[in-house]
């Protein structure tokens, strides 16, 4: 699908949809409890019905109705399973040693960028404990019965092996512990998983580069609201900061999502002086650098994004994809080695952005649209349902201009 943006400001009243981060983790413990759970306020996405099917291929049971779901757990695992992550790298690295600890022969599958993406980790950690991988490429096939002890991962590969680690070693007979080999870049994401992991009953222990998981530990049912997303609601708030007015609700002001820090960073570029202008340290908020590429091209001096390079391995090069996008609608947009350099150009002019198959570089490229001076042609806009399928049909209830176009 290709849409054509036209240059405009939008107004009205948005609930954010639900933390896709969150609804993961919540339906990962609802499905290891003993017992019925009930989960309130998903927005369905094709990530978070990646991991829905891959609990019902574990051994779990759903009922969804609309954006509710009564999750009944794992009574007797799948002694086999076929997991189709779609294009989930949250998905894969959740459910591996969750099916690992289950003692499930599986079958990883997916498409796009998501076989590129590395589980290295869990093939050196994960076999040193009982598990075997069959293949070393996806599909991704192992088997064998994970074990506690100690397991060193690195911190700065991707948070989603110790949220993946740590929905599994409480099911283990033993004791574990996850040895930090390195600074644990996008913690928040960390913490929002031992943040859940306490509310259905699971007991973590967290030093500065460990975490103590006791083995025999149970899933306790729970009934769950899914608090709204700041990585989605940063979209509207650079909308709002550049030129419209959009009252943002669904949101906890209390939230640990990481992804909160937009707002510093809106406020620091917005109230530095003279200066319109922003350095971002994005190793705890990776999802924001394609929307803050947006925000920095409305700055009057350059502004620094760094220690992004994990972008690269992401549903596209997210550096250089948002590089691209800013650049092909007029803007300066520089890649270093962890990140970016945006310089001021004045008004960005419109133009075509290729969608690279990345729901973020969509979404930002919208965004970036309202405020051209003339029109945007968005390819591949489809992406965006990956993980906020109504994302156009909102854009367009607040005002947006946009049209679904064909491309000779």
């Amino acid at each position: 699908m290709n849409v054509r943006i036209s240059p405009s400001k939008l107004s009205g009243h948005l609930d954010i949809p639900a933390s896709k981060s969150c609804a993961h983790r919540v339906i990962i413990c609802a499905a290891l409890a003993n017992g019925t759970s009930h989960v309130s306020g998903v927005t369905m996405s094709k990530d978070i019905e990646a991991t829905i099917g891959a609990m019902k291929a574990l051994g779990a049971d759903f009922i969804i109705d609309g954006s509710n779901i009564t999750v009944t757990g794992i009574g007797s695992p799948a002694e086999k399973a076929v997991i189709d992550c779609n294009e989930s790298g949250s998905t894969l690295r959740f459910i591996i040693p969750v099916a690992a600890a289950l003692g499930t022969d599986s079958r990883f599958i997916g498409r796009g960028r998501l076989p590129q993406r590395p589980i290295d980790i869990y093939k050196r950690e994960l076999s040193k404990h009982g598990v075997r991988f069959i293949t070393e490429e996806m599909p991704y096939d192992i088997s064998g019965k994970l074990t506690g002890g100690v397991y060193e991962v690195e911190g700065n590969v991707s948070s989603q092996f110790i949220t993946g680690l740590l929905f599994a070693l409480p099911l283990l007979e033993g004791d574990s512990v996850i040895k930090l080999t390195s600074h644990l870049e996008s913690r928040p994401y960390v913490d929002i998983t031992v943040d859940i992991l306490r509310r259905f009953g699971i007991s973590v222990t967290e030093t500065e580069d460990s975490y103590s998981i006791h083995g025999g530990q149970s899933y306790t049912p729970h009934d769950e609201k899914i608090e709204g997303d700041y990585s989605q609601a940063a979209f509207f708030y650079v909308a709002n900061a550049t030129g419209s007015s959009v009252d943002i609700g669904n949101l906890n002001e209390k939230s640990v999502q990481g992804d909160k820090k937009i707002l510093d960073i809106i406020s620091e570029m917005c109230y530095n002086g003279n200066r319109v202008c922003f350095s971002a340290d994005c190793s705890d908020i990776p999802d924001l650098v394609p929307i803050l590429t947006v925000l920095a091209s409305y700055g009057s001096e350059k502004s620094v994004i760094y220690n992004a390079e994990r972008l690269r391995i992401k549903e596209s090069d997210r550096l250089e994809t948002s590089a691209a996008m800013i650049n092909a609608l007029g803007g300066d947009v520089s890649v270093t080695d962890d990140g970016l350099i945006i310089r001021p150009c004045g008004q960005l002019r419109g133009g075509t952005v290729d969608g690279c198959g990345d729901h973020r570089i969509v979404m930002a490229a919208a965004v970036a649209a309202l405020g051209c001076s003339g029109d945007v042609i968005i390819k591949g806009a489809e992406a965006a349902e990956k993980s906020y399928p109504e994302f156009f049909k909102d854009l367009t209830a607040l005002g947006g201009k946009v049209n679904v176009i064909d491309m000779e």
